[in-house]
């Protein structure tokens, strides 16, 4: 059945890859963005993707801002699902941690009390792996686990995505009438509708273009953003996903894993595959900040559990190894990476 969705950050990695979803099952879509100026970008994104031609007639934009109150009730009405993937994704960390949680937790609430008004009674939410299992350690994981975020190392970035999925369940308690999904990724790859693809691909540009001497002992459960996608799509129509949180994870990659993946790709670049000592890096995490987050997962290993996302929704997972050579090959269409 087709339905009116708010589809906000609709100018991220996985938002288009949601909103051609969305576009190719036959749904509207209203896109939030922080500015109009970004709507053609988005829209050409899609059109050569779409099953249909003519199904970018039922795309629209509005403009709006995770900090301002300004254009939510007017972009939630008329709508019947909230898709709300928009948060503060730094490639690195800032100096007030608050730069990154202030939006991240004030956008979601202003989005949900937004919907909630407007009587949207259908809300999946994008949160991150991030608050299931942030602040490092190793082990088996799901969606029970939650962050632990007065854990040593835990960065910005990590505790506005756990604050920020906290205050949408807090929310929810005292609001019944709002149904929430929450989805939560883990480290995104796989192929960029077009080249403006954010930070989870620079890690590829990164490793292509043998930016760094060495390759770090650290590891991500990695997913395609194909499949993160759909699960995010397929949560909508499904009320035995309410309520719950759905970690959309296929493997856990190492860097080094990865690094050998566009190695074996593109033999003709120089992609490093030799492995830092984990001490090497702790010292000089004493002078780097960036390199200092990575510090508390060296060599920690986290297999984040994908069954309640087969389960629910039948997934299949792409392989990861294809998901990297299609992020790769995104990163060198876009004639960057070196």
């Amino acid at each position: 059945m087709s339905q009116s969705i708010l589809l906000t950050g609709v100018t991220g990695f996985l938002a288009k890859h949601i909103l051609l979803r969305l576009l190719n099952d036959g749904h509207k879509v209203r896109g939030s963005l922080r500015s109009m100026d970004r709507a053609d970008e988005v829209r050409e994104a899609v059109r050569p993707h779409l099953t249909d031609p003519e199904t970018i007639n039922h795309l629209g934009f509005v403009a709006l801002d995770l900090s301002s109150d300004t254009g939510w009730d007017e972009a939630c009405d008329g709508m019947d699902v909230l898709v709300h993937t928009a948060s503060p994704f730094p490639l690195t960390q800032p100096r007030d941690e608050q730069e990154v949680i202030r939006p991240a937790v004030d956008g979601t609430l202003r989005a949900m009390k937004a919907a909630e008004k407007a009587k949207i009674g259908r809300v999946v939410l994008t949160s991150s792996t991030a608050a299931i299992a942030g602040q490092g350690g190793e082990g088996s994981i799901n969606e029970s686990d939650w962050t632990d975020l007065t854990a040593r190392g835990v960065t910005p970035y990590v505790k506005s995505k756990t604050l920020a999925e906290q205050a949408a369940w807090d929310f929810v308690k005292d609001h019944p009438d709002v149904a929430l999904t929450v989805i939560n990724p883990g480290f995104i790859l796989g192929p960029a509708l077009d080249r403006h693809y954010g930070t989870s691909l620079r890690v590829i540009e990164r490793a292509l273009a043998a930016k760094d001497p060495a390759v770090p002992q650290i590891g991500f459960s990695t997913v395609d953003v194909r499949d993160v996608a759909d699960i995010h799509v397929n949560a909508i129509d499904r009320p035995d996903s309410i309520g719950k949180r759905i970690a959309a994870v296929s493997d856990f990659m190492w860097f080094m894993d990865i690094s050998k993946v566009l190695a074996e790709a593109y033999p003709a670049r120089k992609v490093v595959t030799r492995r830092a000592p984990d001490t090497l890096v702790r010292i000089l995490a004493l002078f780097d900040p960036t390199i200092r987050q990575i510090v508390p997962t060296l060599g920690q290993r986290q297999d984040v559990s994908n069954a309640r996302a087969r389960s629910l929704f039948g997934m299949t997972f792409r392989p990861v190894e294809q998901a990297v050579q299609d992020a790769a090959q995104s990163v060198i269409d876009a004639g960057k990476g070196g």
